[in-house]
């Protein structure tokens, strides 16, 4: 069986959680280069990493004959950049969300992953991958509850750190739901609006909590409800509404508690928690995907695209209580339909 050998940008948190789990925990994987701009944490990581090469740039990386694919963890920003650089050279480049900080950017991804003739690209939303998501989409997609007619979606953070602003609350937090969405209905979102209830006494500066309103393409409703500073854990939910029945995400711990006269289920403390599974599916469905020469099958720079234009209609909504269309580009065939399994 032949090893994909990959180059990581970037070494950061989650960067250093994907070099962890394809170094310990996945199939077909060798790590043979990393780069990130704060040097003394690139070195030491690639001396953990036996045969690795430390690169000055991301660049570097990319054009490296022991990479086969590409990584990118870097600060968003710089997505673009390695991407584009990553479709150049002909290499297949996983991205963790954003694909890129602007519509624009992404877009421009897209055109050069179009002239390339071929799929290269794939995003890290990790919603796809998770075993409860899969599950309510199997539901949906079985015709057992009927057309869909509603989304509940709940997304719920303990805290979140002192740079967080405002409109984090949609271009960070809020769009794992709007491609989730995208992928669980197999449509496009077409407008997006935001009510803004009483603000949290635990919020700060920040107007938390907040109410999504995303209309899909089939007439379908989804509410995402946004709490980030709801103390008591992370919480993730969502609910289908069909003609003849509901689908639910299952509970939140697999174990149940009984002590002291109460029943209770643990929440998990955070993201990397909750969705520790979803990652290692993810990834190896990744790596799996590119054996032999093959194409990445996952969310790709379309939906990178798409997500980033609702974002942009949803802080519009924000920021002027208005609804506000979402104006896409045409759909380059390349991409097939909307959000294809996984």
């Amino acid at each position: 069986m032949s090893v994909l050998r990959v180059g990581v940008i970037g070494t950061g948190m989650i960067g250093r959680d994907h070099i962890r789990r394809m170094t310990t925990v996945l199939a077909g994987v060798a790590v043979t280069a990393v780069t990130d701009v704060d040097v003394d944490t690139a070195k030491k990581v690639a001396e953990g990493l036996p045969g690795a090469t430390l690169h000055a740039t991301g660049e570097d990386l990319i054009a490296d004959p022991a990479v086969d694919a590409v990584v990118v963890c870097s600060w968003g920003p710089t997505h673009e950049q390695y991407v584009l650089a990553s479709i150049a050279a002909g290499k297949p480049v996983f991205c963790e969300k954003p694909l890129a900080t602007t519509q624009d950017a992404c877009l421009r991804i897209v055109r050069a992953e179009v002239a390339a003739g071929r799929r290269l690209v794939q995003v890290g939303y990790m919603r796809r991958y998770d075993a409860a998501y899969r599950a309510l989409k199997q539901v949906v997609d079985s015709g057992a509850i009927g057309t869909p007619l509603m989304m509940h979606c709940a997304h719920r953070n303990a805290s979140v750190p002192s740079f967080y602003e405002k409109e984090s609350a949609i271009t960070d937090t809020a769009v794992h739901e709007i491609d989730m969405v995208r992928w669980m209905f197999g449509e496009e979102i077409s407008a997006a609006r935001v009510l803004i209830p009483r603000r949290s006494r635990n919020g700060g500066p920040l107007q938390d909590p907040l109410l999504l309103i995303l209309e899909m393409a089939g007439g379908a409703l989804v509410d995402v409800e946004i709490s980030v500073n709801i103390r008591y854990g992370y919480d993730i939910r969502g609910e289908v509404v069909g003609e003849d029945g509901t689908a639910a995400l299952g509970e939140l711990s697999p174990v149940v508690v009984r002590t002291a006269r109460q029943r209770s289920t643990p929440v998990p403390v955070d993201w990397r928690e909750r969705f520790l599974g979803a990652y290692d599916v993810e990834i190896q469905e990744w790596i799996d995907s590119l054996a032999g020469g093959g194409a990445p099958v996952g969310p790709n720079a379309w939906d990178g695209y798409a997500a980033a234009v609702v974002s942009d209609a949803g802080v519009a909504a924000l920021r002027t209580g208005e609804r506000v269309p979402v104006d896409l580009a045409p759909r380059p065939a390349l991409y097939g339909t909307v959000a294809v399994l996984p």
